[in-house]
């Protein structure tokens, strides 16, 4: 879940619309976290599609093709590896980022590099997020103003 950095606890994260918009599939577990990043996302201009099951999941793919999935490693009763490889089997142009709060997990960390899924690890700040996101995206990185 994104935590504030102690020195910029009161900064707002710099929020700017990207150059186009970008659609994003956010399936993440946790409710509260997939709250606070599809709210963070959207206030950035990405147009947010977010789910915390797998169906739903699919169904999205049925009303647009996403630029990116960002995923939890597990997703209901099975891992997030397999869920992004089932749903980027329907749209293969689709991006996709791993967001974590388990890298300790070796199993994880082993299947990821095998699959070259990249990793994002939480706890992240919103800014954090915004660059990944943007980076994955191929997006030009923000300057602060």
């Amino acid at each position: 879940m994104p935590e504030p950095n102690q020195s910029s606890a009161n900064k707002q994260p710099s929020v700017s619309k990207p150059p186009m918009e970008s659609t994003i599939l956010l399936l993440i577990s946790e409710p509260l976290v997939r709250l606070v990043m599809q709210e963070l996302l959207e206030r950035a201009g990405y147009l947010v599609l977010g789910t915390g099951d797998l169906g739903t999941a699919v169904d999205r793919l049925g009303e647009c093709r996403p630029d990116l999935l960002m995923i939890s490693p597990y997703v209901e009763t099975i891992t997030g590896h397999d869920a992004a490889k089932y749903l980027q089997a329907r749209c293969p142009s689709m991006r996709l980022l791993m967001v974590a709060g388990l890298l300790e997990d070796d199993r994880l960390q082993y299947r990821a590099e095998l699959e070259k899924v990249e990793i994002f690890p939480q706890p992240f700040t919103g800014d954090q997020l915004l660059d990944k996101v943007r980076a994955v995206l191929g997006e030009p990185k923000q300057t602060p103003s």
